[in-house]
C-alpha cells in the first residue's frame, strides 16, 4: 500500500485530496505546515509528497530546497499551487520535483499524476534492489621499490695518478680531466711547452695559466733551456 503525505495549509484542499486518495487505497498522512511536513517526513517511509507552494510559515519552495540541501528526500515530490507560473514550476522542478499540480485540480489529473509519481518511487527502489553489488576491489601491488642504483664508473689516465669519477660532480670531473689530458699531453711532448701548447690548441702564456690554476707543477725533465726561459719568463 503506498503512503501519500499531503502538505498544505488549508485545511479544505488537504481533507478533500486525502478523501480521494484514501478512496482509491492509498495510505494518505497529511501536514499543515512545513514544520509538521519535516517531522512526518523524517518519521515515516513515503512513497509521494504532494506540496503546496504557497504556505505562510515556510513556502514550497523553500521547503523543498532544505529537504533536497539535507538530503531528506526519499520518494518524488509533487508542487501544488493555485497561482503558479512557468518560472515557479521550473524552479521547482531544478530543485527535485517531478510534476507540477495547478490548483483547482480535477479528480482526473491528481489520479494521474499521483500514479505516475508512485512509479517513478517503484522504479527507483526496483533498481535501488536489483542493481548487482559493487565487486570488492581488487588490491593493488605494490611496486617493489627500486634497488639503489650502481655507483657510475671512473677511469684512470693511463700514465697518471688522475681518476676521472663520473660519481663526483661535474666541476670536480672536468677538472680532473684537465689535469689528466695536460699531464698526459705533457709527458707525450716530452715537457716541451712549445709543443705542449700547440698540441693543447692554446698560446703559452694561456697554457701556464692553465696550469697554475690547476696546481699542477710543470716537469723540468727533458725541458730545454729555451723552454725553461720561456716559462720563467711566463710566471
Amino acid at each position: 500500500m503506498s503512503t501519500i503525505l499531503i502538505v498544505d495549509d488549508e485545511v479544505g484542499i488537504r481533507e478533500l485530496l486525502a478523501d480521494i486518495l484514501s478512496d482509491e487505497g492509498y495510505t494518505v498522512f497529511a501536514a499543515e505546515n512545513a514544520e509538521s511536513a519535516r517531522l512526518q517526513i523524517q518519521q515515516k517511509e513515503l512513497d509521494l509528497i504532494l506540496l503546496d507552494i504557497w504556505m505562510p510559515d515556510t513556502d514550497g519552495i523553500t521547503l523543498l530546497k532544505e529537504l533536497a540541501s539535507r538530503r531528506m528526500l526519499k520518494c518524488p515530490v509533487i508542487m501544488m499551487s493555485g497561482h503558479g507560473t512557468i518560472e515557479t514550476a521550473v524552479e521547482a522542478t531544478k530543485f527535485g520535483a517531478l510534476a507540477f499540480l495547478e490548483k483547482p485540480i480535477t479528480m482526473q489529473k491528481l489520479l494521474e499524476t499521483v500514479q505516475h509519481g508512485i512509479e517513478v518511487k517503484n522504479r527507483i527502489a526496483a533498481f535501488a534492489t536489483s542493481r548487482p553489488s559493487e565487486p570488492e576491489p581488487e588490491p593493488v601491488e605494490q611496486p617493489e621499490k627500486p634497488e639503489a642504483s650502481a655507483a657510475l664508473p671512473s677511469y684512470r689516465i693511463e700514465g697518471t695518478d688522475i681518476v676521472v669519477d663520473f660519481n663526483q660532480t661535474l666541476r670536480e670531473v672536468r677538472e680532473a680531466v684537465e689535469k689528466g689530458y695536460l699531464l698526459a699531453v705533457m709527458q707525450h711532448e716530452d715537457c716541451q711547452m712549445t709543443r705542449v701548447a700547440k698540441h693543447a690548441g692554446l698560446e703559452r702564456t694561456h697554457l701556464y695559466r692553465k696550469l697554475k690554476s690547476l696546481n699542477l707543477e710543470i716537469p723540468r725533465h727533458g725541458a730545454s733551456p729555451e723552454e725553461n726561459d720561456d716559462e720563467t719568463a711566463a710566471n
